[in-house]
């Protein structure tokens, strides 16, 4: 179990790969990191479905994305029964009131771990800002004119290709 979201529990799964049970090499693993940011869905899943079907085949790469779900599944199930079960008591409330604006920065903070120069390779005086521009566009429409995420994420996809 660990906290910190997908890429925190990157080095625990690289530990366990690598080191520990020696299943990869470590520019093997790099290579299953780099594939794993690449395709849909949280990193640390696609990383160990990804080392589990390289070690156990279809049955290795369920289990290890089971393996790697299952405790959140069961804290979340625990935790919201509790919230359910006591959402009317006024410290509970007032706790989930006041946590909205540490959530808000806390997602902030991970858009501006974000914003670098591998993300946005064309950003300065002189270069032609392309992906501020659909940086930007994307967030008005979503924002405020709450198109869907999905279309956004096709049309940045196809603008990036012609593009870059």
């Amino acid at each position: 179990m660990g906290f910190g979201g997908g890429y925190a529990m990157l080095s625990m799964i690289q530990f366990e790969v690598v080191e520990k049970h020696g299943w990869m090499t470590m520019s093997e693993f790099a290579d299953v990191v780099a594939l794993s940011q690449m395709t849909p869905g949280p990193i640390s899943i696609n990383c160990a479905t990804y080392v589990g079907y390289q070690v156990g085949g279809i049955l290795g790469s369920l289990l290890a994305s089971f393996s790697i779900v299952l405790p959140s599944l069961i804290l979340l199930y625990f935790v919201l029964r509790f919230l359910f079960k006591n959402k009317e008591n006024f410290i509970i409330k007032n706790t989930l009131k006041n946590m909205k604006p540490f959530i808000a920065g806390l997602i902030f903070a991970a858009a501006m771990l974000m914003m670098n120069s591998a993300n946005f390779p064309d950003v300065g005086l002189g270069e032609n800002n392309i992906s501020i521009i659909i940086c930007a566009v994307s967030f008005v429409c979503v924002f405020f004119f709450k198109v869907n995420p999905m279309i956004l994420i096709a049309m940045s996809g196809v603008a990036g290709i012609v593009f870059f």
